[in-house]
């Protein structure tokens, strides 16, 4: 049996529009998450996100359900952000502070498991030393360390969402890792 995504693809093609709108619905969470930890920024994520969709629509046919519909998508969305990021500064933070919260970026206004007040200051003080440092990537170390560690793909998805092959997503992530020992081990 295929899997649901493919199913939905192939309904979505014949003119189910509920079917991409279920598509949208598993993955628009999923694709927010990547687009805001790359890009630092929640309206320019939106914008991707929206972006990538739009993409994924219009290509629907293009698909090749010999591969998984997750690589597939996260490869857009990713390529869009790494787009974007090539096309500006470097001025926005991986922590960006929340407009809606004033003092919050985005990480802290995680739900959190019950911890202490002590514990959550100090993990969120430890998160945003590494997100910042991460912030600091250049875009080619940057993308695979996110797609790696954040949103926890393999290096075999990861070699497929970026077009690359699997040993050079292996150096990238070695000397991604080198990069941020070096800038944390007197922060950390």
């Amino acid at each position: 049996m295929k899997p649901l995504e493919t199913r939905l693809v192939r309904l979505a093609l014949r003119g189910d529009q509920r079917s991409f709108a279920e598509i949208v619905e598993m993955y628009k969470d999923k694709l927010y998450h990547l687009a805001y930890r790359m890009t630092g920024n929640r309206q320019e994520a939106e914008d991707v996100v929206q972006e990538a969709f739009l993409r994924v629509y219009k290509n629907l046919d293009r698909y090749d359900e010999n591969q998984k519909f997750s690589t597939w998508i996260y490869r857009i969305t990713t390529n869009l952000c790494i787009d974007r990021l090539r096309k500006r500064k470097a001025i926005y933070s991986l922590d960006a502070e929340s407009s809606d919260h004033e003092g919050l970026d985005g990480y802290a206004m995680l739900p959190s498991d019950d911890r202490t007040p002590e514990t959550e200051m100090l993990q969120s003080e430890t998160q945003k030393i590494i997100h910042e440092a991460i912030a600091t990537l250049p875009v080619k170390y940057k993308s695979v360390m996110i797609l790696r560690y954040l949103q926890d793909l393999s290096l075999q998805e990861i070699s497929e969402v970026l077009e690359l092959p699997v040993t050079t997503v292996k150096t990238r992530v070695h000397r991604g890792r080198e990069f941020l020992r070096k800038k944390l081990e007197h922060k950390l």
